[in-house]
């Protein structure tokens, strides 16, 4: 019987960690609120401010209040809806064109999320599977103090 060669042998640990290692890239849907913030804070950090955020735009989304949404957006923001992709330079170009592009399922995904169907990965936060997205913004040149904001509106 002949001995395995040794690339042979170390074949499954080299699959093994590849696998993890995918599996730490892909998004994951959190599960509960405390995994939602493990995993925020190991990839963006800044909780708080997340939960800030996400609490306030969801106040916001179900006052359907334009102007309050708009203040979470970071700009210029790209925005797909209705099968067209529109570049918001501004808080008063969102809220002209509000009503063309956030749609009431958009509204409904932000004030209906289970914090648990979250998907968090290195783009930040994904609110019904990715109708927005959420992302920590650097405020300085070190990234060492950030805001979480909006970065994407997907329709």
């Amino acid at each position: 019987m002949r001995k395995p060669s040794a690339s042979l042998t170390k074949l499954p640990l080299a699959l093994g960690l590849a696998a993890a290692l995918l599996a730490s890239s892909l998004p994951a849907r959190a599960g509960s609120q405390e995994d939602v913030e493990a995993r925020i804070e190991a990839m963006h950090g800044n909780t708080d401010g997340f939960w800030e955020t996400f609490d306030g735009l969801r106040e916001s989304a179900k006052g359907h209040d334009a102007q309050s949404i708009a203040a979470f957006a970071e700009y210029p923001l790209t925005v797909n809806a209705n099968g067209e992709t529109y570049d918001i330079q501004n808080a008063n170009d969102f809220v002209e064109n509000f009503d063309t592009i956030v749609t009431q399922d958009t509204l409904d995904a932000i004030t209906g999320v289970d914090v648990g169907d979250l998907l968090v990965n290195g783009d930040g936060v994904a609110i019904g599977d990715g109708t927005v997205w959420l992302a920590a913004i650097c405020d300085n040149s070190t990234c060492s103090a950030t805001h979480w904001a909006i970065t994407a509106i997907n329709n």
